[in-house]
């Protein structure tokens, strides 16, 4: 969820990243809702671990050295042939110093996806949890226009703070309106692929989610910004009014792109679970957490809480 700006005479503004935990915990929960019966009884038990869990990847961010290049790629680092320059099918991701600078992000997924057929076919409930969670953020951060560009807060542009705007702040205001209906989980043939494909269609978004934008704030100015009140706190946003305008300006994006990460979430861990052998989940439905794994979970909670922080792009969110 958001970290915490000081914007000056006690104001604070508030800066989200990845879909926003809002988000992220919605996308995972509705993908529940697209597995067929052999797994939906697990899943729908465990439905709130996945709900909950689905940021921990965000906070890793912050305690892991190499988590942060996961959640996104830097496509125009590239240039105009970053399709035919970067290797598609490494399975456990590029280690150069400049693919992890830009961003490993289609790799991750594909790595994490063989973690969970791993955990599938070995029938470890604990690990089908932690990484399908883990997997749902990845998935949905490649949905982002925002996460496949240099100009991730359009500092590059002066439209900084369009990061949080974009994914985080409409999402909140305005799925409640949104139709999250995508029918069934489908088997992806070549799940490599399918995550390229998700990127490169979401970085074809990026030009109008900037341009918009930009052309909105010059006939607002000041007045896009509002003031809120959270808890103690009086914070700067994006004025309401300025949201729903440049919402409906975008024509059902936020909408669509949330909607086509639901149902690809779902989509890969019912892939996983055929490439798996389509194991018994139903055997697994006692599972609880035991003592150990609970206070496994508390300690990281505590972790993430207290930890000196690793350093990761400025637009990144915080909730401590």
């Amino acid at each position: 969820m958001p970290r915490m700006l000081k914007a000056g005479l006690g104001l604070v503004l508030i800066v989200s990243s990845s879909w926003g935990f809002f988000a992220h915990r919605k996308i995972n929960r509705l993908a529940v809702f697209t597995l067929p019966a052999e797994m939906a009884g697990f899943y729908k038990k465990n439905i709130r671990f996945l709900e909950e869990a689905a940021v921990n990847p965000d906070r890793r961010r912050y305690l892991v050295p190499g988590e942060a290049p996961r959640h996104f790629i830097d496509l125009d680092a590239y240039g105009d042939s970053a399709a035919a320059k970067l290797p598609r099918y490494r399975t456990a991701g590029p280690t150069s110093d400049t693919l992890q600078a830009h961003g490993i992000l289609p790799w991750a997924i594909y790595q994490v996806y063989g973690q969970l057929k791993t955990a599938m076919a070995t029938r470890n409930p604990q690990r089908i949890l932690k990484v399908s969670a883990d997997l749902g953020h990845y998935i949905a951060d490649a949905h982002v226009p925002l996460h496949t560009t240099k100009n991730y807060d359009g500092q590059l542009t002066q439209q900084v703070g369009i990061h949080a705007f974009w994914e985080s702040r409409l999402p909140e205001l305005f799925s409640q309106q949104y139709d999250f209906y995508t029918g069934k989980a489908r088997y992806i043939e070549n799940v490599q692929a399918a995550a390229w494909d998700v990127i490169f269609s979401a970085n074809q978004l990026l030009d109008s989610v900037l341009r918009i934008e930009k052309s909105l704030a010059g006939e607002w100015g000041d007045r896009k910004f509002s003031f809120e009140t959270k808890g103690r706190q009086t914070v700067k946003v994006f004025a309401f009014e300025y949201a729903n305008v440049y919402h409906r300006l975008l024509s059902g994006m936020v909408e669509r792109q949330m909607k086509a990460s639901v149902h690809m979430v779902g989509s890969i861990w019912y892939t996983a679970w055929i490439d798996a052998g389509q194991p018994d989940l139903k055997g697994l439905m006692d599972y609880t957490p035991t003592a150990e794994e609970i206070k496994h979970r508390e300690e990281e909670w505590k972790r993430w809480k207290e930890s000196q922080r690793v350093q990761v792009r400025p637009h990144e969110a915080d909730e401590r």
